[in-house]
């Protein structure tokens, strides 16, 4: 069986022959957008979703990065990869990627396990930076394997300035410097409903959505939390995100979470909200999650925290321990039952998927295994259950360049003159194979992922990093 490197050598070693033998290459006649444009890549035979039903057209990608979309075996390049039984989407966008504990070294670690998952934007909307300027300048200097971009991270802000006013002029200031919106956690951070309005009212004026972590998650209270985030869409005229509502706001009321929100958008508000595929949330031991009473709240015991990349269960002198570290810990599979809250979430068209996380040690791994393999994971699941391929595809593409619009306008689509973020992935073979005791494992199933017009992912190896700054 070839590899998608052997098609690309095979392929440009017979047009050297063939271009020395005839000289005719350059007389091959291109599809024509107003100029003739020069292809250095035509992928061709896969299925993709396109104009409303699969078709098998071919995706032409130009010398500058951007798409070109026309017939079956109508566009010529340099190379063509024929792709029979393989499926073509727009490259995934993640909007819950997390890297927070020192992202100036861990980047890397985290988009090259992000784009073996299909991921060719990796967005921080749940959390970011408090310093806009100075992080987009920081890393707008260093090389990156997918697209890059951070929202205004509410909670550094109040650690940093203490005054309402302060406080709201810095989250100002992060918008007009380029940050995508606004987040807040406001569970691990309680804050009056009036300050987050404030914020709330900010992210509207510069066209912005608020992310929101739910202020509950409790049996008894979760479903409040989802009552004030729609207030806050209806209050500020914000398009507003739920984060992972199925481990903050749906874990016990799903039904009632998504009917509540169902009914807010048909009232005119926008809300969104996003799931990861898994049955199991983790966090860190020294947040307010575990704080006194968490056995309670959530029904667990000591033993059944898993210190995630060993799998160890925790007793109640190494629960203390870890805390002190502050430990990232999983709880137990099926503590979110996939079929009341995830499969249900994935049935409405506001709920997207979002990773919420990110593998940010190489060797010693302490991260949920969504921060490697959320999105192959997801289509897998999605198919399992009897979902459309097109269905989950669009919760990672053309679902997030809706929300994020414009800055996204031209990436998550299939569409001539569209940025060319793709990923080629195999139906029968795709999944996650990261796990609790192992989460840096590449996704299976991802064949190929290209970032602006380059291959950045192919056969299981990382290639070339191409990746740029989302902002505005």
């Amino acid at each position: 069986m070839h590899t998608i490197d052997d098609c690309i050598m095979r392929r440009r070693t017979f047009l050297k022959k063939s271009v020395a033998a005839t000289g005719m290459l350059a007389a091959v006649p291109l599809v024509s957008f107003g100029q003739t444009p020069v292809l250095t890549m035509v992928l061709r035979g896969g299925r993709a979703f396109y104009q409303g039903s699969w078709q098998r057209p071919d995706i032409g990608i130009d010398t500058a990065g951007k798409l070109h979309m026309g017939e079956a075996g109508t566009l010529q390049a340099s190379t063509i990869l024929q792709l029979d039984n393989k499926v073509v989407s727009p490259g995934f966008i993640d909007i819950l990627t997390d890297n927070t504990a020192n992202p100036e070294k861990s980047y890397a670690i985290v988009e090259k396990f992000k784009v073996s998952d299909g991921v060719t934007t990796a967005l921080q909307m749940h959390g970011g930076s408090a310093q806009i300027a100075a992080y987009y300048k920081s890393f707008g200097a260093k090389p990156h394997w997918t697209n890059y971009g951070v929202s205004t991270a509410v909670m550094r802000v109040r650690y940093a300035a203490t005054s309402l006013a302060e406080r709201k002029r810095r989250v100002e200031q992060c918008l007009a410097e380029g940050a995508l919106g606004v987040s807040h956690s406001i569970e691990y951070q309680p804050t009056p409903y009036d300050e987050v309005l404030g914020y709330a009212k900010l992210a509207r004026k510069y066209n912005r959505p608020l992310f929101l972590h739910l202020r509950y998650s409790s049996e008894g209270q979760e479903l409040e939390g989802v009552d004030e985030a729609i207030s806050f869409a209806r209050d500020s005229g914000a398009r507003v995100h739920i984060s992972h509502l199925h481990s903050t706001g749906g874990t016990f009321h799903m039904a009632e979470a998504l009917t509540k929100l169902r009914q807010a958008n048909a009232q005119g508000q926008e809300i969104t909200c996003c799931v990861y595929p898994y049955s199991y949330w983790a966090t860190y031991l020294h947040s307010t999650r575990f704080d006194e009473g968490w056995q309670q709240r959530y029904g667990l015991t000591y033993n059944d925290l898993r210190l995630v990349g060993t799998g160890e269960r925790l007793t109640a002198a190494s629960f203390e321990k870890y805390r002190a570290l502050k430990k990232l810990v999983a709880v137990p599979e099926g503590t979110l039952p996939m079929e009341r809250t995830v499969d249900l979430a994935l049935k409405e068209s506001f709920c997207l998927i979002g990773s919420d996380g990110g593998i940010e040690y190489a060797a010693n791994a302490n991260s949920h295994p969504r921060g490697a393999g959320c999105f192959a994971t997801a289509v897998r699941h999605a198919l399992d259950i009897g979902m459309p391929l097109e269905s989950i595809l669009n919760k990672m593409t053309l679902g997030p360049r809706q929300l994020l619009r414009p800055i996204l306008d031209s990436r998550g689509i299939l569409v001539s003159g569209a940025t060319a973020d793709l990923a080629v992935l195999d139906p029968a073979a795709i999944n996650g194979t990261a796990t609790v005791s192992n989460p840096n494992q590449f996704s299976k199933g991802i064949d190929l992922v290209i970032v602006n017009g380059k291959v950045a992912y192919a056969d299981g190896n990382l290639k070339q990093m191409n990746g740029v700054v989302i902002k505005y």
